[in-house]
């Protein structure tokens, strides 16, 4: 697969007022409305001079303002949580486990969307070396049973992304956003692997409907909300055998909006 050249945001980011992660935790939002929205690197670059002039933060870790990330998705044989997902189901889950690249910390999460479109997200940390196997970890295989339709035995490991991340807070904290790009993807079960390109999934994270300048920002730029899913988008790209025809019409949404067709490895 050919690299992609990615473009730098460095200096539409060192134009943002930091915020710490001991500031940020006023803001954590565990039970929140979530909206997405879909975009390309280049307008990202306007949309982020424009945060910055509306003064939205930008967390820095380690005095980095972008931080890697990496996840892996777990599912059962039949894969229920992609299906659930598929099938508009409202009260679905979804279990995974993160590493945070540039701390090495690592946890076990699960996240839970009920039928009023709330996220809760619940999570114990792990050890790094149990991201893709922590069966022989009570404790984690213990909260999984509690907190979740699964239990270790019935899930294994599905999906495994890579990511780049950008968390941007506005200056009432009242409000987050994730801002993802340079996504790949490689399926532990078929082996393919597949990236998204110069494709940007902003998540916008409120806990309640407040005001938010950021959607003026994203209506000006021509931005809408989108359904999507990071997982659902990468089995869709990388299981031939996964009936996956309602996200088809996403992956046709990306392609749109990057101007080029994704290719699988």
């Amino acid at each position: 697969m050919p690299e992609i050249e990615h473009i730098s945001l460095g200096q539409e980011l060192d134009n943002m007022l930091p915020i710490t992660l001991e500031e940020m935790n006023s803001v954590k939002l565990m039970n929140r409305i979530d909206a997405k929205f879909l975009t390309n690197e280049a307008t990202l670059r306007s949309v982020l001079a424009d945060a910055a002039a509306a003064g939205y933060r930008v967390l820095v870790t380690e005095g980095e303002r972008q931080s890697p990330y990496e996840t892996v998705y777990f599912d059962t044989p039949g894969l229920r949580m992609f299906y659930d997902h598929h099938n508009r189901r409202l009260v679905r889950q979804k279990v995974r486990t993160r590493c945070y690249v540039r701390s090495g910390e690592a946890y076990l999460e699960i996240k839970r969307k009920n039928n009023h479109g709330r996220t809760s997200k619940k999570r114990i940390g792990l050890p790094l070396e149990q991201m893709t196997d922590f069966s022989a970890n009570p404790e984690a295989c213990a909260y999984l049973a509690k907190h979740s339709w699964f239990t270790q035995a019935d899930v294994s490991p599905s999906l495994e992304t890579a990511f780049t991340r950008i968390t941007l807070v506005n200056p009432d904290l009242t409000e987050r956003l994730t801002v993802d790009t340079q996504l790949r993807f490689r399926n532990l079960r078929t082996g393919l692997g597949t990236t998204l390109q110069d494709a940007v999934i902003i998540e916008l994270k409120q806990d309640g409907r407040c005001q938010s300048k950021m959607r003026s920002i994203f209506l000006e730029h021509r931005i809408k909300p989108v359904r999507i899913s990071k997982y659902c988008i990468a089995i869709t790209l990388t299981d031939p055998s996964a009936k996956s025809g309602r996200f088809k019409v996403k992956v046709r949404a990306i392609e749109k909006t990057i101007d080029k067709k994704l290719v699988i490895q």
